[in-house]
This record gives structure tokens, C-alpha cells and sequence, in this order.
């Protein structure tokens, strides 16, 4: 089951580089390997601040 439905993911946008976010496991992760922050999803919804971010390994 999709964390967040396809056309908010079309639309949503990594708020630190600007580049498309992609579904993996619970996060949404920054598609640019550069970025590489992963986003939580709480309850369905994105929690798209920079201080929640993790950068993935």
C-alpha cells in the first residue's frame, strides 16, 4: 500500500534541494544522491522539514 497517494507524489518535492521524492519503505527520499535525505511519513502524511530528515547511509 502506497504511503501517500501518486498524484501528491508527483507534486512533492525535497524542501532542501528541490529534486523529486520517491516512496521507500515508510520515507519519502530525496532522488538526488547528493541530497540523500529521507522524509518520515506520520500517519499518511509527510513530514517535510529539514529538522526531521535523516540522511540516509
Amino acid at each position: 500500500m502506497p504511503l501517500v497517494e501518486a498524484a501528491l507524489l508527483e507534486i512533492l518535492a525535497c524542501p532542501v534541494c528541490h529534486a523529486p521524492l520517491r516512496e521507500e519503505g515508510e520515507e519519502l527520499v530525496c532522488t538526488d544522491e547528493s541530497c540523500a535525505l529521507a522524509y518520515p511519513v506520520e500517519d499518511g502524511i509527510p513530514v517535510l522539514l529539514a529538522d526531521e530528515a535523516r540522511r540516509r547511509d
